[in-house]
């Protein structure tokens, strides 16, 4: 028996029969699209859309990328279990995708694109918004996508939507090969009729496969953490990716060893555990640091091992070895490590039951823990109450307002660092920081994806000026869809994590103020006199102005319990280098120039040098 629909119809009837199931429970794969039309699938996709309304939940967006950050959100606080699809028209609608589709696939998020593209038939070349390749007629700028995605095709014939069809499902719900998919769409052929088989229209369930470690990889990780005297555990955001929490939280009590977390891993033990040592790297603390460079083994259980959690390669001393669990096995073999290649909770379920009794007694760093948390304690207080809040404050004014249900994201600027140093989790989904891509304006359109997935919990979004500027058009979806998400815009007049970091390397904060040009042509006049709290509010926002620490308070609290979109807009006071945060406790590896006739690079460079020196490769 077959049905007869347009490629469009039958591709949004398949998506809506899909389903993940992982231990007993299924849910639909691709739960809702997100899109804006054009002439490139207007008539294609947006009709099958329309075709039966109830079939597929539509988002109507305003930013290509934007609409890849929220489908992203949604896909990380669904475990990775559900996603959205994004529909494009051809050209620059296309091309918009390709950050958003990088961001996915660096973070391991699913996430369905469906970009039109330029007809199949060539009945007049070129179309509207075709760019033209001499030597390549089958080229179109879709194929910028296929080095961001995990896995592309280009549908040139009804048909060949079926094998396309599989394949991108199988990449999607595959926890190693997951990332952004992408199914290039002719416009003519959207439109095409053809006889489709039931089948392929048919409920189709995709397990999501939770492997066990190999037996001889096992035993050779028992050995090493069984002759190891202080070893550290490094928790990536594989852990919540398998939803492993539980199993590391057993592992750590039974064997004593203290885990540290990196930006993806930060929550999968709460903040007040006894064997959580806080952030490691770049942006860690003090604690997890010193554990780290003077451990002997390191069990890195889902990480990638960015150059923040090794601090470029400074971090872990000479001769410590690596165990790495990892659903990947090309992660798995980083730094020279034993491979255990499994899923996080299988494998540390089965190192718990293979070390038995075995246990480390590691007492000694609970005391600089507690430092830490003074420090912490330091950063958030606040002297007179009636004074603008620096950035450290709003973090501890933030603190004393939530829960465990509470959801903060951030990506980008020195919001991640500080949160990273600083904050007190909670529950193991409360930390969202994308810190693999670090994407600026990720921030607002993915807390409408998270809305949509945990909806009636308090979301946050936590951005700087810089990051607001770059990406807030999604506010205006967040009022359209009635989600009462929370925004706090912290107003320091420029990019201000990129200042410091010029400063630090020698480039003297050149091009990163919002200031008017200077008689010299620099940007080192008065601040630009922009009003981003206007700008939220004439989107359709509710905007709250706090002045003063006093008034954050209330602002926050107001926002919190807020039923529509919420703005607060803050500026911030620059914190001294006593009462704001704690610095850097490691090293980041940003080269510095060489040779200069400025004195603060002359400078930079020596301190540059003088690191270099610790950087080193782990065989």
């Amino acid at each position: 028996m077959s049905v007869r629909l347009t490629v469009a119809q039958a591709l949004v009837r398949f998506l809506a029969a899909q389903h993940t199931e992982r231990d007993g429970v299924r849910q639909r794969l691709i739960t809702a699209t997100w899109g804006i039309f054009g002439h490139g699938n207007v008539a294609g996709i947006g009709q099958a859309l329309v075709e039966d309304p109830a079939l597929m939940p539509f988002h109507q967006g305003r930013n290509e990328q934007a609409m890849v950050h929220a489908a992203v959100g949604y896909a990380r606080q669904s475990n990775r279990l559900r996603a959205h699809a994004v529909t494009t028209s051809i050209g620059p609608g296309a091309t918009n995708l390709v950050t958003g589709a990088a961001l996915a696939t660096v973070n391991h998020l699913p996430v369905l694109l469906l970009p039109g593209d330029t007809f199949a038939g060539r009945p007049a070349d070129p179309v509207l918004q075709q760019l033209e390749v001499p030597y390549a007629g089958d080229v179109s700028v879709n194929d910028c996508l296929r080095p961001v995605s995990k896995y592309f095709d280009r549908v040139g014939r009804p048909e060949a939507l079926i094998p396309a069809a599989l394949a991108a499902m199988r990449v999607l719900t595959d926890p190693v090969e997951t990332g952004a998919v992408t199914l290039a769409l002719p416009q003519d052929v959207q439109a095409e009729a053809y006889d489709w088989p039931e089948e392929f229209l048919a409920d189709r369930i995709w397990r999501v496969r939770r492997p066990r470690p190999d037996t001889a990889e096992l035993d050779d990780a028992v050995r090493a953490i069984r002759a190891a005297k202080r070893p550290l555990i490094v928790a990536g955001g594989g852990v919540r990716h398998s939803r492993a929490e539980d199993a590391l939280r057993t592992f750590a009590e039974r064997t004593g060893i203290p885990v540290a977390t990196t930006q993806a891993g930060k929550g999968v033990l709460p903040y007040d555990h006894p064997g959580e040592t806080g952030g490691i790297g770049h942006t860690g603390s003090a604690t997890a640091n010193a554990l780290a460079g003077t451990s002997d083994l390191i069990l890195g259980v889902g990480t990638r091992y960015t150059d923040f959690t090794t601090a470029s390669g400074t971090l872990f001393p000479r001769g410590v070895r690596f165990v790495n669990l990892n659903i990947a096995g090309f992660d798995a073999h980083k730094l020279g490590a034993l491979p255990l290649v499994a899923d996080a909770r299988e494998g540390l379920t089965a190192l718990t039951e293979a070390l038995g009794g075995h246990r480390q007694e590691m007492v000694q760093w609970i005391f600089s823990k507690r430092d830490w948390q003074e420090q912490v304690d330091a950063a958030y207080a606040v002297a007179d109450e009636d004074a603008r809040p620096t950035q450290a404050q709003v973090l501890g004014v933030l603190d004393t307002l939530v829960d465990g249900s509470d959801i903060l994201i951030n990506a980008a600027g020195s919001l991640p660092g500080d949160l990273h140093k600083l904050w007190r989790t909670r529950s193991p989904d409360q930390y969202h920081v994308e810190y693999g891509y670090s994407c600026m304006g990720y921030e607002i359109p993915a807390a409408l994806g998270v809305a949509l997935a945990a909806p009636g919990r308090p979301v946050w979004a936590l951005v700087g000026d810089g990051t607001y500027l770059m990406n807030p058009t999604e506010i205006v979806t967040a009022v359209q869809e009635r989600l009462p998400i929370k925004v706090v815009i912290l107003q320091n007049h420029g990019y201000a994590s990129i200042g410091g970091l010029s400063e630090a390397v020698g480039a003297e904060r050149f091009g990163t103020d919002y200031r008017h040009r200077d008689a010299f042509g620099g940007f080192t006049g008065p601040p630009l006199p922009v009003d981003l709290g206007a700008n939220a509010a004439s989107l359709g926002m509710r905007v709250l102005r706090p002045r003063t620490v006093r008034d954050l308070r209330e602002a926050l609290a107001d926002a919190r319990t807020a039923t529509v979109p919420t703005c607060v807009y803050v500026e911030t006071e620059t914190a001294d280098t006593v009462s704001g945060p704690p610095p850097a406790q490691a090293w980041w590896d940003v080269p510095v120039a060489e040779t200069s006739t400025r004195p603060s690079a002359v400078k930079a460079r020596e301190e540059y040098d003088r690191h270099v020196t610790a950087r080193r490769r782990h065989l």
